[in-house]
């Protein structure tokens, strides 16, 4: 039986309504319908009853669609229409319903039901009525009913949006960091201008005010870490309001303020803005507003996908921050010489067109289509943070205690968690602590490593740039090998800490024989972005949807947008600290900062050992629990 089809009762019995109006007060053979009305489709030329039922406990969900009856504050319950069609009728046939004796409404089989059988009034309160538009468009009302799309396909177009957003946020980050260079530049290499009103030996005519004084690396510093203060603080606070107001808004709001702050930045050109102020309010304005597209995703994500293959799944989605950053490099290099502005106004508008698709076509629960929500927590292995003693429960008492749990419709939806009730999840605070030293060895490696390499390996500019990519490669193959293990072993902890024990000497070798030729460079730049990007993936995707979905939360989903901001917003303040604590300790030499990342990267490991104690003692507890099965 297909819940999809026909409103998720397709296959059921359409019973005869129990009064000639069509407008019974309820039905003996589908008790759960509130009303029965019959209405009749011009279209197709059919006659249909069209049953409503009220849904309860749905947690106050908006509207996935726009359309007729949208609103910005609907009421918390909601109507499922399917309608049941009849023969079609001879002409001058009145409308009233069939005589008790027909049976033309006994069954209504998927099959039975004529191509523009389901009315769109119907549905335009629960599916993504845009995605239906633009799928009827391109099949011409001749190709399948979107919503009988298998849930398999809704979750590929779910995982491909969601990467495509945040490929949008962080390709307007990357512009800033390519117009760095045209901001100020050695005016001595460059053709001067003739007609330009300034003195013979100005050796600034060719830099952008006021990045031509000599300390324009502490000015361009204020307007990076102007943008990672404020991320790092706004992460606490999105979250928050992420549990508190719906995704699709909230997210689309995000990416427009977000298109407009980066368009901002690129105007202060064409405007011909020389105030530092106004670069460093833009940034800081853009670093809050992106916070609302990190939990956004994950959330998302995490309500598509179960915890069986989230691991690898997000570990290949977590490869759009260096398809973002890519992009991101090659939109801006194409203005930066000429027009540096459009190096961000094209980013911006880019940006700001995605958040409009995303307010069309984003889903945010899988029962919004009338797909079965995923399994977060596993039922027969072993459970993330689960203590060992627990294990010992009969699995038929916990698939009873699941039955009756689900068999419950709750007539309230469940409150958004608080900032200390999230803090509370077991694992939470450790995870949120070692990201703050993951992220903080990552960010030093991206804001640093070119400038690393010329000095030290003596490449050329473009060369020193084209091997700092490698460090992110390694991290999208880091990622996904820390997915696929987690997922193995149901450890994500032990995964971790692991991957960074591994990382600590290899920072070491890198720093003592990496230098010596571009095959070592190319071979450890790989694998220390695997080893060091590796858990700060990992931590930022399947872990937060696995915290934000634990069992002590029994079945509210709340908590998991407010989860994720916790995580990466303390990850966040690492993000900031790094880049700002090299630039502190490189004049005194470069084995000082390697051997601050190595430090780092020793702490982020020491805040995971309780988490992994815990893991080893499930392991051992489910494998003498199943060699106990065995022998009996």
């Amino acid at each position: 039986m297909s819940p999809r089809a026909g409103g998720g009762l397709a296959h059921r019995s359409c019973a005869q309504p129990s009064s000639a109006a069509g407008e019974p007060s309820g039905h003996p053979a589908l008790p759960h319908l509130s009303r029965v009305t019959q209405s009749r489709d011009t279209r197709c030329g059919v006659r249909c009853l069209t049953y409503r039922r009220a849904q309860r406990g749905q947690r106050g969900r908006q509207p996935q669609a726009l359309g007729a009856g949208l609103s910005l504050f609907p009421p918390k319950r909601r109507t499922l229409s399917l309608s049941c069609p009849g023969p079609r009728p001879p002409p001058g046939l009145p409308s009233g319903p069939p005589p008790p004796s027909s049976s033309v409404w006994s069954d209504c089989p998927v099959s039975s039901f004529p191509p523009c059988r389901r009315p769109w009034g119907g549905r335009s309160d629960l599916g993504p009525r845009g995605c239906g538009w633009v799928w009827n468009g391109l099949c011409g009302g001749s190709g399948p009913d979107f919503f009988n799309s298998d849930c398999t396909t809704f979750r590929g177009f779910i995982l491909l949006l969601t990467f495509f957003i945040y490929t949008c946020y962080h390709m307007s980050r990357k512009p800033i960091s390519v117009v760095k260079s045209r901001l100020h530049q050695n005016c001595s290499e460059l053709i001067e201008p003739t007609n330009d009103s300034h003195s013979i030996n100005d050796t600034t005519w060719c830099d952008w005010a006021p990045f031509d004084k000599n300390n324009y690396k502490e000015l361009l510093g204020a307007v990076d870490n102007a943008f990672l203060v404020a991320y790092a603080i706004g992460m606490f606070i999105s979250g928050i309001f992420g549990e508190r107001l719906p995704l699709r808004y909230y997210l689309s709001a995000g990416m427009l303020l977000s298109g407009l702050f980066t368009s901002l930045f690129g105007l202060g050109y064409f405007w011909n803005i020389h105030m530092l102020w106004y670069f460093v309010l833009i940034q800081i304005c853009n670093g809050l507003v992106q916070t609302t597209g990190w939990p956004s995703v994950v959330t998302c994500v995490g309500n598509w996908f179960g915890k069986g293959k989230r691991g690898l799944i997000m570990g290949i989605w977590n490869s759009h921050t260096s398809v973002g950053n890519i992009l991101g490099s090659l939109i801006a290099g194409v203005w930066v010489n000429e027009q540096w502005g459009l190096s961000f106004v094209v980013p911006g508008i880019i940006t700001a067109a995605m958040g409009v698709l995303t307010f069309l076509f984003l889903i945010e629960y899988p029962e919004d289509v009338d797909c079965t929500p995923p399994q977060h927590h596993a039922s027969g292995g072993l459970e993330e943070n689960q203590d060992p003693e627990d294990l010992g429960n009969s699995p038929k008492e916990s698939s009873l205690e699941s039955a009756t749990r689900g068999s419950k419709e709750p007539s309230a939806q469940p409150a958004a968690i608080s900032f200390l009730g999230a803090l509370r999840i077991p694992g939470v605070v450790e995870f949120s602590l070692c990201l703050l030293f993951a992220k903080l060895v990552s960010y030093t490696f991206l804001y640093w490593l070119p400038l690393y390499i010329f000095n030290v390996a003596h490449f050329s500019a473009k060369q020193a740039g084209d091997l700092s990519t490698l460090f992110d490669v390694g991290g999208i193959i880091g990622g996904i090998m820390a997915g696929l293990i987690s997922d193995y072993t149901n450890g994500r902890a032990t995964t971790c800490c692991v991957m960074l024990i591994l990382a600590a000497p290899m920072m070491f070798l890198y720093n003592s024989v990496g230098q010596n030729g571009i095959t070592n460079s190319v071979v450890m730049l790989i694998i220390c972005g695997a080893l060091v990007n590796g858990p700060y993936a990992l931590i930022t995707t399947a872990v937060s949807a696995d915290l934000g979905t634990h069992q002590s939360l029994k079945g509210n989903a709340k908590a998991l947008s407010t989860v994720t901001a916790i995580i990466d917003g303390t990850g966040s303040i690492g993000a900031a600290l790094g880049p700002l604590l090299a630039g502190l300790i490189s004049p005194t030499g470069w084995n000082n900062v390697f051997y601050m990342l190595i430090s780092a990267d020793i702490l982020a490991c020491l805040l995971l050992c309780r988490l992994v104690y815990k893991e080893i003692l499930a392991w051992k507890s489910f494998l003498s629990r199943d060699r106990g099965y065995k022998e009996i």
